[in-house]
């Protein structure tokens, strides 16, 4: 095996590198949720920010739970590869904008320091929709939540996103020091707003004193994030040695887009982000449900129908006429519950987005796709079936949508092999009969709390085409099933 990556000296011609002297920026960032996405997007915006402008914007990133995050940066000095692929080539770029990588469960004290210290103005934080323990309903916490369970009956020794971070503003502002400000960067509507209503609800109930704090003097940011990373494999561990030469046991790979819209509102500054091509406006929503809707509804889409009908990769759902029809079809249905945009064409984001889901060099399961559906579900299919329905649009392609996550619910393909849902409500999603009807499976969803919009659960056209869809998935398979649709609509 190659040495491994701890420098960015010693690489070869054609790899991009850190263009700034890394020692000579502190860290300005902590960002929660230490995973591939934060390695593909926020910490590569930041490095073309440090290149363009400098400052003391690096970032100290952290893993909640898992160590290996850590275990892999730090004997690395925070530098990876992000291997960069398109239908046009394989790029590799080496990243510096790490500072240090911990682990909340072994690294608790330099965490906790970091959160206080006065040097920290941004925590930034991708930690999944269910990360954050949110009741949708109430917009406050979830009690029901694991992490916020606990954090409610110790708050001075928190583990969850939350109770870290509302216990982190209390001590700042006890020591006189200013907030810092929270930059959500997962796929949640209205996220900015969504954390901070998060945020004074555990406040209520821990820290009473700190509520007015974060409602007045805490800048909860939204924002829209957009780049494709697939889970990693021994073959990008493998490529990233073959293009750098050096063994890196944290590169990543993702597509060459990349996309991040943020409102402009950071009191104790903010790196340049501009400089990697970050878009300030005053208001994110409108790109946010563009994403969400025909992004991210899309993908949901081709990964419920994708996996059940035995495509492993995003790119076979493009290669299979019948699913690519369906593609298309759920992309132009979402384009138009949305309002015109200044700037953007939506014919032509909806064509790229085809061609990126096309890419033949990306290896993104459908199955890495498809967990945490309760989540994703409510802003990626309900909301945009619903305003279908206010407009008198077709629903039939969210319909499907919505049958091809209920019959994946089952837990079992159509050949019988049983798999995880890797979802939060996993035992409130399956029935415990194996052969349950559509009408059982539709009923038993569509009355759990808090996931199908009431509106949707009445409306007799979204139920009878819901239906429709998910007695022939049932009865004939997923294959059918998408041939079916494809060729009625």
């Amino acid at each position: 095996m190659s040495e491994r990556l701890t420098t960015p000296d010693a690489l070869p011609a054609g790899v991009a590198r850190p263009a700034y002297r890394r020692e000579d920026h502190g860290a300005g960032i902590v960002h929660i949720g230490l995973g591939a996405f934060h390695k593909a997007h926020q910490a590569v915006y930041t490095d073309d920010a440090l290149a363009a402008s400098g400052g003391d914007w690096r970032i100290i990133g952290v893993s909640l739970r898992s160590a290996e995050p850590s275990e892999e940066l730090t004997p690395q000095n925070g530098l990876f590869t992000t291997i960069e692929r398109s239908a046009d080539g394989t790029e590799a770029r080496v990243i510096g904008s790490l500072a240090a990588a911990l682990c909340l469960r072994t690294d608790r004290q330099a965490v906790l320091e970091a959160l206080c210290a006065p040097e920290t103005r941004i925590v930034s934080l991708t930690v999944t929709e269910k990360g954050y323990g949110i009741d949708r309903r109430t917009g406050g916490v979830d009690t029901d939540h694991p992490a916020i369970a606990a954090d409610l009956d110790t708050p001075e020794t928190p583990n969850g996103v939350a109770g870290l971070l509302v216990w982190a503003l209390g001590r700042r502002r006890a020591a006189g020091i200013a907030p810092f400000t929270v930059l959500c960067c997962d796929n949640l509507p209205d996220n900015g707003p969504m954390v901070r209503g998060l945020f004074v609800d555990f406040a209520r109930r821990t820290d009473p004193d700190l509520v007015s704090h974060i409602e007045r003097d805490v800048a909860f940011p939204a924002t829209m994030v957009d780049r494709i990373t697939p889970a990693r494999t021994d073959e990008t561990l493998r490529l990233a040695e073959e293009l750098t030469g050096h063994a890196d046991a944290a590169a990543i790979e993702c597509e060459a887009f990349r996309q991040w819209v943020i409102e402009d509102s950071f009191p104790q500054g903010r790196p340049d982000w501009d400089a990697g091509g970050a878009l300030f406006v005053e208001d994110v929503r409108p790109f946010e449900d563009m994403k969400l809707r025909m992004l991210n509804g899309t993908h949901s889409m081709l990964a419920y129908a994708g996996f059940l009908a035995g495509h492993r990769y995003v790119r076979d759902t493009m290669a299979d006429p019948g699913l690519a029809r369906l593609i298309r079809r759920h992309l132009t249905a979402a384009a138009a519950t949305l309002d015109a945009l200044p700037g953007i064409d939506l014919d032509a984001y909806a064509e790229a987005l085809a061609q990126r889901f096309a890419n033949p060099h990306l290896a993104h399961e459908t199955y890495q796709i498809a967990m945490d559906g309760s989540e994703k579900m409510p802003q990626r299919i309900f909301a945009p079936a619903l305003e279908a329905l206010r407009r008198g649009q077709p629903i039939d392609p969210f319909a499907f949508a919505a049958a091809a996550w209920m019959r994946y619910t089952t837990g079992r393909t159509d050949a019988g092999e049983t798999y995880a849902l890797r979802d939060p409500m996993e035992a409130k999603l399956k029935l415990d009969e194996d052969d349950a009807s559509a009408d059982a499976i539709l009923g038993h969803i569509s009355g759990l709390p808090g996931l199908v919009p009431e509106a949707l659960s009445r409306s007799e056209g979204w139920q009878r085409a819901v239906l429709t869809h998910l007695d022939l998935m049932l009865a004939k398979g997923m294959a059918q099933a998408i041939e079916c649709a494809s060729e009625t609509n």
